[in-house]
C-alpha cells in the first residue's frame, strides 16, 4: 500500500497573480480551507501517511499553515472557541506527518519530485499537483484510493486521466492507450503521451490531470533525464522511459476537477464546495438563487 505522498509546491504561482503576489498560490482560499489543505486532505482520505511538501523559501506560510500554533490555540482555549480550537488542532491527524524540502532552484516538475527522493527512499509514492483540486463529490473513495487499488493489483505506474472535449485536446497533455479507453474508475496499459496535440493528431480525450503513482524506480531516470521544454527537467520525459522500462497505465477518474491555478477554474471549485458546504451551503444557495433572480 503507498503511504508516501509528494506535494510539488514550490512554483510562483504567476497564472494567479496578482492575488499570489504576497502569498503563495496553494495558500488561496476557497470557502473557509486554502488550496493545499484540500489537497491534502484527499491524499489522508487515501491512506496517505507522510506527505513531502517540496517548497521554496517564499513558501513558508504553507508549512506554518499545517504546524502548531500554540498562540492562537492559547488565545481560542482561553475564550471558549472550541470549535474553531478543535478545526486548528485537526487540520492533519496525529498519525500524518508533513515534512518540507527545499527545491532550490526551479528546474520544473521533474527536478521538484527528484528532490524529495532523499524522503521517499525506495517506496512507491504520489505526486499531486495542488493546482487541481479532485473532488469526490458523494463517490465511496476518492480517485486517489482508487489508483491506489489499481497500482496495488498491476505494479505499474499509474497516471490520472479525465475525458475532455476532442476540440479542447490541444490544450491538454493526452494519452495514447494499447486499446479501448477504460471506464471510469479502471486503469488500461499506456503506449505513450502527447503534450498538446494538434486536435486532429490527438491520440485519445484522456487528458493527464496532475496526479500520478509512481515507483522510486523514477528517482534515476529523472536524475539521468535532460532539460527539455523551457529548459526544465520534465516529469514527462521521465514517465516515458518508465513506461518504455517496466509499462504504465492510465486510470480513468470517476470524480471531479478544477483548475485553482486559473481563475474561471478556481471560481468553480469555490461554487462546487460551497454549495455543499455543511455550515455555508444553505446559505450560499440562497445567495445564488438570488442573484440568478437579479441577472
Amino acid at each position: 500500500m503507498i503511504k508516501k505522498a509528494v506535494l510539488p509546491v514550490a512554483g510562483l504561482g504567476t497564472r494567479c497573480l496578482p492575488a499570489s503576489k504576497a502569498i503563495p498560490k496553494e495558500m488561496i482560499t476557497i470557502v473557509d480551507k486554502p488550496v493545499i489543505q484540500y489537497v491534502v486532505e484527499e491524499a489522508v482520505a487515501a491512506g496517505i501517511k507522510e506527505i513531502v511538501l517540496v517548497t521554496h523559501s517564499s513558501k513558508s506560510a504553507i508549512e506554518n499553515h499545517f504546524d502548531k500554533n500554540f498562540e492562537l490555540e492559547a488565545m481560542l482555549e482561553a475564550k471558549g472557541k472550541d470549535e474553531l480550537l478543535a478545526e486548528v488542532r485537526n487540520i492533519v491527524p496525529e498519525d500524518v506527518s508533513i515534512i518540507a524540502v527545499r527545491q532550490p532552484v526551479a528546474l520544473g516538475l521533474g527536478h521538484a519530485v527528484l528532490c524529495a527522493q532523499a524522503v521517499i527512499g525506495d517506496d512507491p509514492f504520489a505526486v499531486l499537483l495542488p493546482d487541481v483540486l479532485v473532488d469526490a463529490g458523494e463517490l465511496p473513495q476518492n480517485d486517489l484510493a482508487g489508483m491506489i487499488e489499481a497500482y496495488d493489483k498491476s505494479g505499474q505506474a499509474q497516471i490520472m486521466v479525465e475525458n475532455v472535449p476532442q476540440d479542447m485536446t490541444h490544450k491538454y497533455g493526452i494519452v495514447a492507450l494499447e486499446g479501448e479507453a477504460p471506464a471510469p474508475g479502471d486503469s488500461a496499459p499506456l503506449t505513450g503521451m502527447v503534450e498538446k496535440p494538434k486536435v486532429e493528431e490527438a491520440p485519445s480525450s484522456l487528458a493527464v490531470i496532475g496526479r500520478y503513482l509512481l515507483p522510486a524506480a523514477i528517482f534515476p531516470l529523472l536524475a539521468e533525464t535532460k532539460p527539455g521544454a523551457g529548459n526544465e527537467i520534465q516529469l514527462t520525459d521521465a514517465l516515458e522511459t518508465l513506461r518504455q522500462q517496466q509499462g504504465a497505465e492510465a486510470y480513468r477518474m470517476r470524480g471531479n476537477t478544477y483548475d485553482c491555478g486559473h481563475q474561471l477554474g478556481y471560481l468553480e471549485a469555490t461554487l462546487a464546495l460551497a454549495k455543499r458546504h455543511p455550515q455555508y451551503g444553505e446559505g450560499f444557495r440562497s445567495l445564488l438563487s438570488r442573484y440568478a433572480n437579479e441577472g
